[in-house]
C-alpha cells in the first residue's frame, strides 16, 4: 500500500465566486473531505504536490493522509472533477477512513504473463481486456494498490470470470457478493480473425464489378438524356 501525504488548509471563503478566485491564483485546488463522525469540512489543497501524485496509478486506490493546518486524516479520493477541455482539476472530494469500517474503491487490474502466453505468442491468440477496474471492498489495513491476473497458461478460447481472481486475504470483491449473475468476465483470448487472401480477392472483384455495373447505367443514363434533348431541338 502506497503512502500519500498531502498539504491542506481549512476554506472559510465558500462560493463558487470563491473557488473560482482560489483556481485563478493557481497554487491551490478546491476540495472537501468527509465521512465518519465529522462534518463535511471543506478545504484547499496544495497544487503542485497534488498533481505531482495524480500521475500515479497507485494514488487514486491508497489511503492518503491530509495534513490539514498540522492535523492529519487518513483518506481516500472519492471523486475529482476536471475542467471541460483544460488538464486541470477543478475539485476533488476526499472520504475520511476509518480503520475499523470496510470501505469500496475500484482497484486496477494488471495483466501479467502475456509475454509468456502461447496461446498469444504461438498460436495467434488474441487478448480481450473487458475491464480496467474491479470494485473491491476491505479494512483500509488490507487495501492493496492494484488486483494481478496471470494468463501465462491460458488458451485459446479462455474466458476468465471474477471469481477466477486471487485475491489479497481481507478483500472483497463486490459484484460477487450479488450473486453468480454478477460473476462478469474480466478478459478473454480468442483466435485472431486474420481476412484470408480468397476474402480479398473476391472483396476486389466485387467492388469493381459494382464500379462497372455503376459506369453502365451512368451512360445509359447519359445516353437517355441526350436523346430526350435532340427530340427537344427537333421538335422546337
Amino acid at each position: 500500500m502506497s503512502d500519500f501525504t498531502l498539504n491542506a488548509s481549512v476554506r472559510h471563503d465558500l462560493g463558487k465566486g470563491a473557488s473560482r478566485r482560489l483556481r485563478r491564483a493557481n497554487e491551490q485546488v478546491p476540495a472537501i473531505v468527509y465521512g465518519g463522525e465529522n462534518a463535511p469540512e471543506p478545504i484547499s489543497i496544495e497544487k503542485t504536490s497534488f498533481y505531482k501524485a495524480l500521475e500515479e496509478e497507485s494514488f487514486f486506490s491508497s489511503l492518503i493522509i491530509l495534513q490539514i493546518e498540522g492535523k492529519p486524516q487518513q483518506v481516500v479520493v472519492r471523486d475529482l472533477q476536471r475542467h471541460p477541455y483544460k488538464p486541470l482539476i477543478t475539485h476533488a472530494d476526499f472520504l475520511r477512513v476509518d480503520a475499523t469500517h470496510e470501505i469500496n474503491l475500484r482497484l486496477p487490474l494488471h495483466v501479467v504473463g502475456e509475454e509468456s502466453c502461447k496461446a498469444i505468442k504461438e498460436e495467434d491468440g488474441e487478448l480481450h481486456v473487458l475491464t480496467n477496474e474491479i470494485a473491491i471492498s476491505c479494512l483500509p489495513k488490507d487495501l492493496p494498490d492494484y488486483l494481478e491476473v496471470d494468463i501465462s497458461a491460458l488458451e485459446i478460447g479462455s474466458t476468465l470470470h471474477l471469481s477466477d481472481l486471487t485475491v489479497p486475504a481481507g478483500v472483497t470483491l463486490v459484484d460477487l457478493t450479488h450473486g453468480e449473475e454478477h460473476d462478469n468476465a474480466v478478459l478473454s483470448i480468442s483466435k485472431a480473425k486474420v481476412r484470408s487472401g480468397e476474402d480479398e480477392d473476391e472483396a476486389t472483384e466485387t467492388g469493381a464489378a459494382d464500379e462497372d455495373e455503376a459506369g453502365g447505367e451512368k451512360a445509359q443514363k447519359d445516353d437517355g438524356e441526350n436523346q430526350d434533348n435532340e427530340k427537344k431541338d427537333n421538335d422546337e
